[in-house]
């Protein structure tokens, strides 16, 4: 039996590129961990490739994939081409249980059109509905065909585990993902994987399944158009997947019209032989995969002449997506890891058809390779521990003797330990008003980093190295004043926020406190006697101003888990987006994109620990307000923005008597009025003057819900607050 793994590499390489998904398998779940579609640097049955040269493009390939994916001891499941392979499909006399096997080797020798000694095969029940028939499937390869496929992943030190053929793997991956469509032996769904040079036909029902390799693909397409606009076998590919956007996208189709026609016939003649082999199954839909599917018009016209609805999936319905997966990425890859999809499923113990083609001498060897280093330390060790017992007995035997006086010793020692234990008991009763005293000592230095907790928490979600390495050398350049460095970076480039002032306030019911007003705790919850304190944070890039107004929290009845803090931040940036930086749309689990709000609603994932804090109602703007505008042109724009200098330019121009400049770089933020050759202020169509704007401000209101004790979260966050059971009033 096959030993599944809990993470398993599906890997399929094809003639166009190596497709690989990597699944792990959870207590109610399937995930999707990782996937790579990997093009070779030439398609490997172009014109004038050699096996030399195939062999090298397979194996770049493969490179490629272990650099940018880790294998390590994962589980590998490998596919052979359905042109190499072989699969039978019988149904056997009426046999015991036990000789099937017997009578499967009989009925393999007779159907498989090759000597016996020259092939890797396998079989599997397929369908036994009684004790009266029994389907089975017979599958093979010749030896030399897995054997090179095995050769390219040992050269890169990939163990297979498995070697299945690709129409089989389509077949699991339908009868996995799509269980709905082979739900019934009286109607079948068809596979159509469209591949380079050939396609694989899959006809799948509930219990049967059937398969025919069509010699026409992709490149069928291609030679059509290198023949008709006499090009070589490069340029007519590239024409191909560009000719709905090229000039000569009506010539190009024309080409193409042939083969159109010929690839539909042969999949009408191939449904037809089925359908008249098989009368009491109808097919009544179509999966179409591989990157012929890409081909503009082909299903479209497929569907018109089969008659039957043509599906391109664009998602795996029973796989969830882990958040290092771009979700985007894999749904427009999807109709190319149906072969690696299946092979995975077979992998992690999933798939109905679970032969496998991997050679078993191979196989031996390669378990009995991975286990002997094992065996041979084992049977070290094993003297080792021997020899060493065998000396230690000895040893033992003769100290003993001649150790009287120690173990008298010892069982002074142990009177002693005796005693002290006692003592110990004794003080530790006393442990309750020891507390107490320690208590009321320490009641007053309760809870002192909570604000400043919630001050290095807010500033730590605004842009910088952490956030944005991008741009950290503009980061380290600004905090070092390298004016130089700073402007290499376009102003509406750089990825910064100026906090001009940052208020916190603490309340004892966030939900009911209001921004702007100054109230005292509201909340039995809160231990008399803590400080309420109100931080306003004013900073020019040459330090910070920092204003504290402090009170007791009154002690009244409220809901101990609307604990919270205002936080009020405004500033400016010179970002040409400000949004992008505070709260862009459409963002989601890409935290590379995430702005200060995104930041702020996962705390806990963008701070890496188990943060005290968390943001409260984002979608109520009685709790959550953002306001922006252009520097230099609204009233309502905070104050300490910029500095401001006389305007030169005012007397003769009519404009503002002063403009906004940036402290460090002597930058103008404030608006501009665009100008025209003579100098004159320009004007739209209405007669109004047009400004360039420069820096935008903003306004950030919100809410921090404090869900945790402070004496445990803060804790984990790494400030220590004593832990103080009883608080008398001060």
């Amino acid at each position: 039996m096959a030993a599944y793994a809990q993470s398993v590499w599906g890997i399929e390489i094809g003639n166009e590129s190596l497709k690989a998904i990597r699944l792990n398998a959870f207590a109610d779940s399937i995930q999707v961990t990782g996937f790579d579609v990997i093009h070779h640097g030439k398609i490997l049955t172009g014109s004038g490739i050699n096996d030399i040269e195939r062999d090298e493009l397979v194996a770049l390939s493969l490179r490629k994939f272990m650099r940018e994916n880790s294998v390590g001891k994962e589980g590998v499941v490998i596919s052979v081409p359905s042109q190499n392979s072989f699969a039978r499909f019988v149904d056997l006399p009426p046999v015991d249980e036990k000789k099937i096997p017997q009578v499967v080797r009989l009925e393999a020798g007779m159907q498989i059109p090759f000597d016996m000694s020259e092939v890797q095969w396998d079989w599997q029940i397929i369908n036994q509905t009684n004790t009266e028939q029994v389907r089975v499937g017979i599958f093979a390869i010749k030896n030399e065909i897995v054997t090179r496929e095995l050769e390219y992943f040992g050269n890169e030190n990939i163990q297979a585990n498995m070697v299945q053929m690709s129409p089989m793997s389509l077949y699991n991956y339908l009868v996995y993902d799509r269980p709905e469509l082979v739900s019934s032996d009286k109607q079948a769904t068809a596979i159509i994987n469209i591949g380079v040079e050939n396609t694989d036909l899959v006809v799948c029902s509930k219990s049967n399944v059937w398969q025919r390799c069509v010699p026409m693909g992709g490149n069928s397409f291609t030679r059509a158009i290198a023949e008709s606009f006499k090009l070589n076998f490069t340029k007519a590919e590239k024409l191909k997947r560009t000719a709905a956007m090229s000039k000569y996208a009506r010539q190009v189709f024309q080409a193409m019209r042939p083969i159109f026609s010929d690839f539909v016939s042969e999949i009408q003649r191939s449904i037809g032989f089925y359908s008249n082999s098989n009368p009491d199954t109808k097919i009544t839909h179509v999966i179409a995969l591989g990157g012929g599917t890409k081909l503009r018009g082909l299903l479209k016209y497929l569907q018109q002449s089969l008659q039957i609805p043509v599906e391109k999936p664009d998602a795996f319905k029973r796989l969830t997506v882990s958040g290092d997966v771009s979700a985007a990425k894999l749904t427009e890859n999807v109709a190319d890891l149906g072969v690696a999809y299946g092979l995975a499923l077979q992998g992690l113990g999933l798939a109905k058809i679970e032969s496998n083609l991997l050679p078993r001498a191979i196989a031996s060897s390669m378990a009995w390779a991975s286990k002997a280093k094992y065996l041979t330390l084992a049977a070290c060790a094993l003297l080792a521990v021997a020899a060493m017992s065998i000396g230690r007995t000895i040893f033992d035997g003769a100290q003993y003797k001649t150790q009287q006086d120690v173990r008298d010793k010892v069982q002074s020692i142990i009177g002693d330990a005796e005693e002290a234990k006692r003592k110990l008991n004794e003080q530790s009763s006393r442990t309750s008003q020891y507390q107490q005293a320690i208590a009321s000592v320490s009641s007053i230095f309760k809870d002192r980093n909570v604000i400043p907790k919630v001050c290095e928490t807010v500033l730590s979600v605004l842009p910088n190295a952490s956030n944005n390495p991008q741009q950290k050398e503009l980061y380290e350049a600004f905090e070092h004043g390298d004016i130089a460095t700073v402007m290499e970076t376009p102003r509406k480039q750089r990825k910064q926020l100026f906090i001009t002032s940052m208020q916190v306030r603490y309340a004892g019911n966030i939900e009911t406190a209001k921004f702007g007003e100054i109230e005292k705790a509201t909340t039995k919850s809160r231990r008399p006697g803590v400080p309420l304190e109100m931080m306003d944070y004013s900073s020019e890039y040459g330090g910070a101003r920092i204003m504290e107004t402090a009170g007791v929290m009154e002690e009244t009845e409220g809901p101990k888990d609307k604990e919270g803090f205002l936080v009020t931040l405004t500033g400016y940036s010179p970002y040409e987006s400000i949004l992008d930086l505070l709260d862009p749309a459409n963002v989601r689990g890409n935290k590379s994109l995430w702005g200060v709000v995104n930041h702020l609603m996962n705390l806990d994932e963008a701070l890496n620990y188990n943060c005290p804090f968390e943001l409260f109602e984002k979608t109520n703007l009685e709790h959550f307000k953002l306001d922006t505008g252009t520097v230099g042109t609204d009233t309502q724009m905070p104050e300490g923005i910029g500095i401001r200098k006389q305007n030169e330019d005012s007397k003769n121009t009519g404009e503002g008597e002063y403009i906004l400049i940036d402290p460090l770089t002597q930058e103008v933020i404030s608006r501009q009025p665009l100008k025209d050759e003579t100098g004159k202020i320009k004007v739209d169509t209405r007669g109004r003057e047009i400004y360039k704007e420069n820096d935008h401000w903003f306004v950030l209101n919100f809410k921090l819900r404090w869900k945790h004790e402070p004496s445990s979260a803060l804790t984990e966050a790494g400030f220590a607050i004593a832990d103080v059971n009883d608080v008398n009033e001060p």
